[in-house]
């Protein structure tokens, strides 16, 4: 989408992506090595009952969902952060999830009209209807000088 599409109140679905088992593992192995995301046998006896993916792979498959169905051919070109990430619930193999994007504010930077910016909700939930990820973000896009 383009900059000038995104209206204040909109709200955006993107999905769905469906879990691995194996993606879970892999992403855990590789940046955040704790038992409960790399070890099924010792996390079906842990306090999730199960294997769980790692809040920060949960947060990647949102970026994934935002970039493929967002994001797509638009200005964007970076963020200066998020805020308030939550992960009210886990992620498990085999999990289908789908994004809502709620936008929040839309505008052109005051110090820098050639910038967009963009401040937005991002809400994560299964198939089951259970939120696996909030947070507030801001992305940023290149646009023509205002005259």
């Amino acid at each position: 989408m383009k900059f000038v599409q995104f209206h204040v109140g909109q709200v955006i679905e993107a999905g769905p992506y469906t879990v691995t088992e194996a993606e879970i593992l892999q992403f855990a192995s590789a940046y955040d090595p704790q038992w409960f995301h790399t070890d099924p046998e010792a996390a079906r006896q842990g306090p999730f009952e199960g294997l769980i993916a790692s809040g920060w792979h949960t947060c990647g498959i949102a970026m994934r969902l935002v970039a493929e169905y967002i994001l797509r051919d638009s200005e964007s070109f970076a963020s200066p952060g998020v805020s308030d990430v939550r992960w009210p619930h886990p992620v498990r193999p085999g999990d289908v999830l789908s994004l809502r994007v709620t936008v929040n504010e839309v505008r052109r930077s005051a110090k820098r009209p050639e910038l967009g910016i963009l401040q937005w909700s991002w809400c994560l939930r299964t198939q089951e209807d259970r939120t696996v990820l909030e947070l507030e973000g801001t992305s940023m896009f290149k646009l023509p000088s205002a005259s």
